[in-house]
């Protein structure tokens, strides 16, 4: 993409952290921004706060695990403005605990929200797309979705799937004028994970940092994007060389943080 003037960009959980600041760097970049997710309150304040600076934004509440929601937003979008270029699937939920106190429920539910909440947005705009010849779609996963970490057992497997997804949907549609662009950020400052101390080797990045280097992927229309960069490639390829290594980083570097409950 030359020139993201007048382009029309579609962020999902844009009421908070990362979807937010996302949304902000893209309006200032010219992007016309849709924004979604089910805080309508907070979707028309940061709105106003786009128009405010000379930007253009359209709210489309919804809710990502309802039966029609994700398919609902893109329809709406497009028959507002006729075009998506650009799909930010950042919706998803943050669930800390040890195997032995979850259930398979917990599962099901964050799976609902971080996986088939970026899968099926990106499957109703995929044909548009295609029709197009054109577009891009970047998925906000996590370094989580390469190595795992202890206490988020429930986390971790829907960061993997989408990561898996997202790394097979960029192959597919290779010459398709369609890019895919996975983000996989490390721990980000967000009320997410507001009450998780890490430690000081891997401090916690600004959900501002991460919204740059979305912007410079979807510049590059990159494959992916670590950030920070060096301390999670490191992790990913020390991981990669040998399971039992990356193991003992996490466990001698404490990576898994700590709450007050912990």
């Amino acid at each position: 993409m030359t020139s993201s003037q007048g382009r029309v960009a579609v962020v999902t959980g844009a009421s908070s952290g990362i979807g937010r600041a996302i949304a902000l760097a893209l309006a200032g970049e010219g992007w016309i921004v849709v924004l979604t997710a089910r805080d309508s309150k907070a979707l028309e304040s940061l709105a106003a706060e786009i128009q405010g600076s000379g930007g253009i934004a359209h709210v489309i509440p919804g809710d990502l695990r309802s039966a029609d929601g994700p398919e609902h937003v893109i329809d709406e979008a497009i028959a507002r403005l006729g075009r998506i270029d650009l799909l930010v699937a950042n919706a998803g939920v943050y669930v800390r605990k040890r195997p032995w106190e979850t259930t398979a429920g917990d599962y099901r539910a964050s799976m609902e929200l971080n996986f088939f909440g970026s899968v099926r947005p990106i499957l109703r705009v995929l044909p548009h797309m295609l029709e197009r010849r054109s577009g891009q779609i970047v998925g906000i996963s996590s370094v989580d979705g390469k190595k795992g970490l202890t206490y988020d057992i429930v986390y971790v497997p829907t960061k993997f799937a989408l990561t898996g997804f997202l790394d097979v949907l960029r192959q597919e549609l290779r010459g398709t004028g369609v890019a895919v662009t996975t983000v996989l950020p490390g721990r980000v400052d967000t009320p997410m994970i507001g009450d998780l101390k890490v430690p000081a080797v891997s401090p916690k990045i600004s959900s501002e940092a991460v919204a740059r280097a979305v912007i410079r992927g979807v510049r590059r229309r990159s494959a992916e994007v670590l950030v920070p960069y060096w301390s999670s490639k490191a992790l990913v390829v020390i991981s990669a060389a040998s399971a039992r290594l990356g193991d003992w980083v996490i466990r001698t570097f404490r990576l898994e943080g700590h709450t007050f409950k912990t």
